[in-house]
């Protein structure tokens, strides 16, 4: 596949949003860097999503490219899906219940053209709900390898990065394990290879506040996620000791309810306002 030189490829994976999905892609329709294409992959909606987003391709038959799995899949395989439609040098992510602040492509692709020594740049994530506005969500400037002991280096939705680098990872791993944390193993992975990443101080993205996403980190889930840590911490040649943290940090939040997460979140919101 020709790679095109300064084109952004957006991929997006969508289940059931046909309630948030437009203003989703309408927040891309308004970028000021105009030079991109959308490629949307459905994975088996069973609302009106996938009219929804084939509308958008009627609409901008230049711009956008619908595709379908075959069956429910997840969010690895359906981002992989959408790869292997773009043709971009650069590959932005995005959400379909989320928003992208017009000139969020702009100052992003500018940020890698000005950092030679950088292959990712995430941004900040203003959090939103019915609500009103949450917390903004910021990433250290610079992570590195060790930040993943505490915390993921970068916001996964709100990424830019260069199409070469997912080519040379292989895109997202698909696997039991990765069904809620795909991103986290691919950070993993990113460090291993020797990237570098960055992120912006700016919220350009605005995701939004849902206490489904917060119940939906079960047991099983966080276990799911601590085998990823467990290859991860291998591959990283991090000293064994270091899981045993891991696994009792999977118990002590499966204790703790998701209102009492999403509680806290408010809380934070609230003594930064004060």
């Amino acid at each position: 596949m020709e790679i095109i030189k300064d084109k952004i490829s957006v991929i997006m994976a969508v289940y059931n949003c046909e309630n948030t999905v437009a203003e989703s892609i309408d927040s891309i329709v308004a970028q000021t860097y105009t030079n991109w294409e959308f490629v949307i992959c459905d994975d088996c909606s069973t609302d009106g999503t996938l009219a929804i987003v084939k509308g958008y391709q009627e609409k901008y038959p230049d711009k956008f490219i619908v595709i379908q799995n075959d069956v429910n899949s997840k969010l690895a395989f359906s981002l992989n899906h959408c790869l292997e439609y773009a043709d971009g040098e650069y590959v932005a992510r995005m959400d379909g219940d989320d928003l992208s602040e017009p000139t969020r492509f702009e100052k992003q692709i500018a940020f890698l053209k000005e950092h030679s020594d950088i292959q990712l740049v995430s941004t900040a994530m203003q959090r939103f709900s019915e609500e009103g506005k949450g917390m903004v969500d910021r990433k250290p400037p610079y992570p590195d390898k060790y930040t993943l002991r505490h915390d993921v280096p970068f916001n996964h939705a709100t990424i830019m990065t260069y199409k070469s680098m997912y080519d040379a990872l292989g895109g997202y791993t698909v696997a039991k394990r990765t069904e809620r944390g795909q991103d986290y193993d691919l950070w993993f992975r990113f460090f291993a290879a020797g990237y570098k990443g960055a992120n912006m101080e700016e919220p350009l993205y605005w995701v939004r506040e849902d206490i489904n996403a917060i119940k939906r980190r079960t047991f099983k889930v966080r276990w799911s996620i601590f085998q990823t840590t467990r290859f991860g911490y291998k591959l990283l040649g991090f000293p064994k000791w270091w899981i045993v943290m891991e696994a009792l940090k999977v118990l002590f939040k499966s204790l703790v309810p998701s209102k009492a997460v999403l509680a806290y979140r408010k809380w934070q919101t609230h003594s930064k306002e004060e």
